[in-house]
């Protein structure tokens, strides 16, 4: 069960980043037919991209997110529960979510580099092309950077958390929306990766891949979109502990 769980994160996390690198190449890059710049364009494709993920990573309760694990983790909830069983929320399950999500991160990028290789080819800044795989601040500030990936990634990992115990039970096209609504709120300084699998794994694929004139992989802000996240989730997962579980 808990391989079947990681081979569902990882197609479920590479469908996200395929679909949600692909709509960043197809607005950034050159000689594409989407060329120009669209904040809204970028947000729904990536919403779409988290709706299509979930529905693929059915498995394993398709988190696609280590904050979301994390945020599970904290809060003591079963990372899946379903007819086959239930996955508890532990050290050495956790390690397996990661992997699988770290794993379909960086193949979700490199899909998404076959598919714009001859745009990738083409003359461009090379930070335009380290932006189809990674996210980086108009306004390089690590410590206020950290506070907004902390707090969007709160939203999210609390509204997972929160929404699991309404009577609702919305599913993968809330979780879309609400990811749509971060970026378009809350996205604006530093990209909002809220997701550190999202943005490492495609920044290591960014580092290895042939690609002409790429420049840096900007290693120097990476522990960013990773630790923002993480504490942002630890802070959703103890609230929820206390309000949502209380």
């Amino acid at each position: 069960m808990l391989l079947d769980a990681f081979w569902s994160e990882v197609l479920g996390t590479g469908i996200l980043l395929l679909l949600g690198a692909g709509v960043v190449a197809n607005v950034i890059l050159p000689g594409t037919k989407g060329a120009g710049r669209d904040w809204l364009l970028i947000n729904f494709g990536w919403g779409l991209g988290v709706f299509m993920g979930v529905y693929a990573a059915f498995r394993s309760g398709a988190h696609l997110n280590p904050a979301v694990t994390i945020g599970l983790w904290v809060a003591d909830k079963p990372f899946f529960a379903g007819d086959a069983g239930t996955i508890d929320p532990t050290f050495g399950n956790a390690m397996v979510y990661f992997a699988g999500q770290f794993v379909g991160a960086f193949l979700g990028a490199v899909l998404a580099w076959l598919a714009y290789k001859r745009h990738f080819d083409e003359d461009a800044d090379a930070g335009v092309k380290l932006a189809v795989f990674s996210t980086g601040p108009n306004i390089r500030s690590y410590s206020w950077n950290l506070v907004t990936e902390a707090i969007a990634t709160f939203v999210l990992v609390y509204w997972v958390l929160a929404s699991g115990e309404t009577p609702a039970q919305l599913g993968p096209l809330a979780v879309a929306l609400v990811v749509v609504g971060i970026g378009a709120s809350l996205g604006g300084p530093t990209g909002y990766a809220i997701n550190p699998a999202r943005d490492l794994g495609p920044r290591i694929a960014h580092a290895v891949l042939p690609i002409p004139g790429k420049g840096s992989s900007d290693w120097s802000y990476s522990w960013v979109p990773v630790v923002g996240p993480t504490i942002g989730a630890v802070v959703a997962g103890c609230l929820a502990r206390l309000v949502v579980t209380g």
